[in-house]
Formats: C-alpha cells, structure tokens, sequence
C-alpha cells in the first residue's frame, strides 16, 4: 500500500493515512487501500481494537480530494459519493471497536470518517467541520445520516447549513468526540484506551457493539429483545464462565482467550 501505514501490536491494530503534503487529504486510491485494510482486519481474529489516525502534526483528514470531484457528472456523482460510503460502512460494521484519534483538520470527508468510528479522541489543536456546502455540495460519505445520531439533529444541521468550524472543546461539548488531551499525550492516551478495550472479553466487546449498532435502527421491543439475544449468547463462552467463577472466589482474572 502506498498511502496508508499499518501496524499491529498487542492485538491493537494502528492504521495511518499518509498522504501528510495534502493533508491526509481521502482519494480514491487511499479509500481502495481503506477496504482493504479493513478486509484483512475482518479475517484477523487477533485484532481486538484498531486505532485510524492521520500522518503528520496538522491534520487527521482534510476532507476528501476536491481535485478528483470537480468535474464529475450526476452520475459519476453518484458512483463517487457510493464507493466511500460503502467503505465507512465497512469500518462501522466491523466486529471490534474502531477509534479515530484526530491529531489537527477532521473536516469533510474526515469528518465523516470519523463519524463512522465507534470512538473519537482528539487532540486540543483539532479542527472538525462540513465545508460542503461552501463548495456546492453535501457530504457523500453518510455524514448527514451519522452526525445528528451523535449530536442530535438541530446541532447537526447547524453545522451542515454553515459550513462552521469548530475547536476541539466545542465538539467535546457536542457530543461529537469522546475526549481531549494535549497533543503530545494524543497517542499514549489512544494507546492506552485501546489496550483496556482490548483487555476486555473479546466476545462481549463486540455483542455490546453489535447491540448498540443495529438496536438504534430498530424499534424499542425490537432493540430489547435483540440485546436478550446477545446477552444470552455470551453465556456460551468459557470466558464468561471463567471470569464469573474468578469473581465468585474472588481471585485475580488476567487474561480472556476469546472463545
């Protein structure tokens, strides 16, 4: 791969956009090798958290490649906004939890990306905005779906229709991230999260992801009883019984095996 970094230690995998001279900027080629990635990860059952951040000290993603949407038709259009969103819902379904650790510009496109991790973390610096609309457009990867889930609709509006930035604080009060932390502390704190998901039961993990992801589409007797369902199958793994007969005895639990 040409434009993305990839690492995997301690059962974290780290994934780098690196295209820094644009800004991390998203292209077609970048989003292909995204899949990709993704698609490894899918098959990797060693992988228990992944972590997708921006290469250099000024942007996460500064949006998608104006250059490569310029001159596009409807239909063209249509087929470019789908290939994206087809991939940001590939890193939304995926089985573990995925973090967005936002290290300066999350704006466009890279919102959207971010949008559709599970978590997001951000340094003091970070800048997050929809500029689209100032370019004649909306968001094509599913930003206008993801964002008022998170923020609720009218904050989210108001950040579509305005084309606004806004600071780190500002999106810490929103809603949109999950945390702040100075820049300099930015990967050791995305590091450290991940481990202690990581640490966790590997099959309660994702059934607690698999029931807050598709119970927000479905109606309350519906979510109810597909968390049941999830909550039932955990009792067929040896780590819930083991870390259930450690806390009755008392005595230290150190490691799951995910099975």
């Amino acid at each position: 791969m040409d434009l993305i970094k990839y690492e995997k230690k301690d059962n974290i995998a780290k994934i780098t956009l690196s295209r820094p001279k644009a800004l991390n900027a998203l292209n077609n080629e970048m989003l292909a090798e995204i899949r990709e990635v993704f698609k490894g990860i899918k098959k990797d059952k060693d992988i228990l958290a992944v972590i997708i951040t921006g290469e250099g000290e000024r942007s996460f993603v500064a949006g998608a490649d104006i250059s490569e949407m310029k001159d596009l038709d409807v239909k063209q259009g249509y087929r470019f906004g789908l290939f994206g969103s087809d991939i940001f819902k590939e890193i939304e379904g995926s089985k573990v939890p995925v973090m967005a650790v936002i290290n300066g510009y999350a704006l466009g496109g890279g919102l959207e990306l971010a949008l559709a991790c599970d978590l997001r973390i951000a340094s003091k610096d970070a800048v997050f905005g929809f500029p689209e609309v100032g370019l004649g457009i909306i968001p094509g990867y599913g930003g206008t779906q993801r964002l008022p889930r998170i923020i609720g609709i009218s904050k989210a509006k108001k950040l579509l229709f305005t084309a606004e930035r806004i600071d780190a604080d500002q999106a810490l009060e929103i809603g949109l991230i999950d945390l702040v932390v100075p820049k300099d502390e930015l990967d050791n704190k995305a590091m450290e999260l991940a481990k202690r998901i990581a640490f966790q039961a590997p099959v309660a993990v994702a059934a607690a992801k698999e029931a807050v992801d598709k119970g927000m589409d479905l109606k309350t007797d519906k979510a109810f009883a597909l968390a049941s369902k999830l909550f039932s199958r955990c009792f067929k793994t040896q780590d819930q019984k083991r870390a259930m007969a450690a806390f009755v005895k008392k005595e230290k639990f150190t490691k799951f095996e995910n099975k």
